[in-house]
């Protein structure tokens, strides 16, 4: 006898219209088909710097993961925040994820990014850290950063430097130097890295402040390295001192982290999690890193959410300290 009770019927419409791949609610489908098509990354940087070498690096092994390309997308400007609009405006579906450079903390409370990193973005991992440095051409009368300083204290708003944009992680690490130095420079802006390095090269700029696209560069003979600003300095470049241990207590590593827009479907929120976990460890992503002297700092999504809203009280504090609001008006 054959049972045509209310609640058989609905189980077995259910069941022929999952067959059928239609009358199940998209929510319900996502997860097991994500992702069904390419993803768009978006990094926030110009093409050929060492934040776009990274990203399109852990790319590559992340897509492997998930069975699906990532496709890269540069939309450089504004110390990364065109890019980071951009992510924050995307659709949750999974399929637009990028870089989110730290510094979102500083400019959400500077006014120049019209989101909010504590709930505007989902965060998926920290990936690695980066190795800053001041850099000079090898004909330059800077033979060491002690000399840069004196001069640039006998000569207050000449020396000049390229960094990746006005209230980025060079140009406010340079600006904190040039505070705890008791010196002033002409900072000169770019929309990256990579046109920063090119203009130092041509002669254009007395100093280059970047993570290490000069690291080629120096080994070549083309650019010499006055000092470098982590904790400890750089295996590649071990006679290369640090800011800090020169004097100056500033450590700036800056890692970069990935993300996408807030209310990702949980599902797909950890396909992607675990899709770049793997890819930060494997020893594709270790090698590029290591090439670009980028120290793994890897966070699982949740724990650098928390990263996140520590660096964001941080910056507070920071901002007035180094009078941001000024230099943003200034830049």
């Amino acid at each position: 006898m054959q049972d045509f009770s209310p609640n058989r019927r609905r189980l077995l419409g259910a069941t022929a219209a999952g067959a059928a791949g239609l009358a199940l609610p998209l929510w319900v489908r996502a997860a097991d088909d994500f992702p069904s098509r390419p993803i768009n990354f978006i990094c926030p940087w110009p093409a050929g710097g060492t934040a776009d070498a990274s990203m399109r690096a852990i790319c590559q092994v992340a897509g492997r993961v998930l069975k699906q390309p990532i496709t890269v997308e540069n939309k450089a400007g504004a110390a990364g925040m065109i890019g980071s609009q951009a992510l924050a405006a995307a659709k949750a579906d999974g399929y637009t994820i990028g870089q989110i450079p730290i510094s979102v903390t500083r400019f959400s409370q500077l006014g120049s990014l019209k989101a909010d990193p504590r709930k505007d973005f989902t965060y998926l991992a920290r990936t690695s850290g980066q190795t800053f440095g001041i850099a000079v051409l090898p004909n330059s009368q800077f033979k060491s950063l002690k000399e840069m300083v004196a001069h640039a204290k006998a000569n207050p708003g000449k020396v000049s430097y390229a960094h990746a944009g006005v209230g980025g992680a060079t140009h406010v690490g340079m600006e904190e130097f040039a505070l705890a130095a008791g010196i002033k420079f002409n900072a000169i802006a770019y929309k990256g890295g990579a046109p920063a390095l090119q203009d130092t090269l041509s002669g254009q700029v007395d100093m280059l402040v970047d993570s290490s696209s000069w690291a080629p560069h120096v080994e070549a003979g083309k650019l010499r390295l006055l000092a470098t600003w982590g904790e400890q300095r750089t295996p590649r470049f071990k006679d290369t001192p640090t800011l800090k241990e020169l004097g100056f207590n500033v450590v700036v590593d800056a890692p970069n982290g990935i993300g996408a827009p807030a209310g990702l479907p949980a599902d797909v929120e950890k396909k992607l999690r675990d899709a770049f976990r793997f890819a930060v460890n494997s020893d594709e992503f270790k090698a590029v890193a290591a090439k670009i002297d980028a120290p793994l700092m890897y966070l699982d999504g949740p724990d650098y959410r928390k990263y996140v809203q520590a660096t964001y009280e941080r910056e507070t504090q920071l901002i007035e300290r180094l009078k941001l609001k000024d230099l943003i008006e200034k830049g």
